[in-house]
């Protein structure tokens, strides 16, 4: 298949083409792996480098083509960036449209597979009726027909999956795909190594996270259950990473570690130097419809967890339930984390590479195109 694939270019605090991150870029490449043509149209919202370039994905071929909005230019290259990609498509004639990343890359998809007359998909990493794009008139019934009417969604969880069926009324096969990790990077270590590269300390029960660490995503829970852990657990320290929420800081003290801004491969050298993982999520319509890829990654490193008892976390905790803790209650996390501290029992989930992932709905991608034809 030649298949056309339409996303933005920051993902969650990365570059998709340059840092090669996430779902946004290894969904595109792994159909590629498979064999396929495939033609990423990245749109950066801010100013960035443009061009195309090619990236190797024997036996098939994975060409990115980057656009920027810009600054002063940005309203007019927003207005013109669908036309421009209309002309792009016409010429290179795909077989397939897929749209991921946000609200209008969703819209923009379905918009150019109707002029194409196309089949496409839609891919869903999380609940974008949740993001600030959705306050825009018309965006969420924009998303919503988008959906609905697309041969094929995939979805970040279970729940989201249940929601495009029953709320969007999708028309299409509707498939949950839960955003997975890099196993090769993310597996287990040797904690003592993994906490001499970071400066941790050796001998010390270290519980800690690392990503957005935000307040409305939930830290303020671990911030306030952490005074109570740091004074009934003498040995306990506090490692954190991630980008700290202004209005909500870390915590300080010399049992508390705050790392700053780490790159990939060393958030996976964290959770190896960790006794204990947190998850943190509040229950909102965000957190009840996202699937926390860094959960997977602490699973793929061996690393026992505790979770917010939202979304997805519940049914993948459900052979430790001690590692849930009720949504907003801090006391109840500092609870849970004793009691795992206690159990030190992973949550044993077994965490498929990107390959295995692609691989299971390639063939349902494939047959949109053969009933089109």
């Amino acid at each position: 298949m030649r298949i056309a694939f339409l996303c933005k270019r920051r993902y969650m605090g990365k570059d998709v083409i340059d840092d090669r991150y996430g779902r946004l870029y290894e969904f595109p490449f792994q159909l590629a792996r498979l064999g396929h043509e495939v033609h990423g149209f990245c749109l950066d919202y801010r100013s960035g480098a443009e061009g195309s370039s090619i990236h190797a994905a024997a036996p098939g071929r994975l060409t990115w083509h980057a656009r920027a909005l810009g600054t002063a230019t940005a309203p007019l290259r927003a207005v013109a960036y669908p036309f421009r990609l209309l002309r792009q498509l016409r010429s290179l004639q795909p077989d397939l449209v897929v749209g991921a990343s946000d609200i209008p890359h969703v819209a923009l998809t379905a918009w150019l597979a109707g002029k194409l007359r196309l089949p496409y998909a839609v891919d869903l990493y999380d609940n974008f009726e949740g993001f600030g794009q959705a306050r825009i008139p018309g965006f969420v019934p924009a998303l919503r027909r988008a959906t609905r009417l697309a041969g094929m969604v995939t979805t970040t969880s279970d729940a989201l999956a249940t929601l495009v069926r029953e709320t969007y009324r999708a028309q299409g096969t509707v498939v949950p795909m839960p955003s997975t990790v890099d196993v090769s990077v993310f597996r287990p270590g040797e904690r003592a190594a993994a906490r001499e590269v970071l400066g941790l300390p050796e001998q010390a029960t270290l519980i800690g996270t690392a990503g957005g660490l935000l307040a409305n995503r939930g830290i303020g829970e671990l911030y306030d259950a952490w005074q109570t852990l740091a004074a009934a657990m003498p040995d306990a320290h506090l490692v954190l990473a991630g980008p700290a929420d202004p209005g909500l800081p870390p915590p300080v003290g010399p049992r508390v570690h705050y790392l700053g801004m780490l790159p990939h491969r060393d958030t996976a050298t964290l959770f190896q130097a960790l006794d204990l993982g947190v998850i943190y999520l509040r229950d909102t319509l965000f957190g009840r419809y996202c699937f926390p890829q860094k959960a997977y990654e602490m699973f793929a490193c061996g690393l026992p967890v505790v979770a917010s008892d939202v979304g997805a976390m519940p049914a993948l905790l459900a052979g430790t339930p001690q590692a849930l803790y009720q949504a907003g209650n801090a006391s109840d996390l500092a609870r849970a984390v004793a009691c795992q501290l206690a159990a030190r029992k992973p949550a044993g989930v077994e965490v498929a590479d990107w390959t295995t992932i692609i691989r299971r709905v390639e063939p349902m991608l494939a047959g949109l195109t053969a009933r089109a034809s």
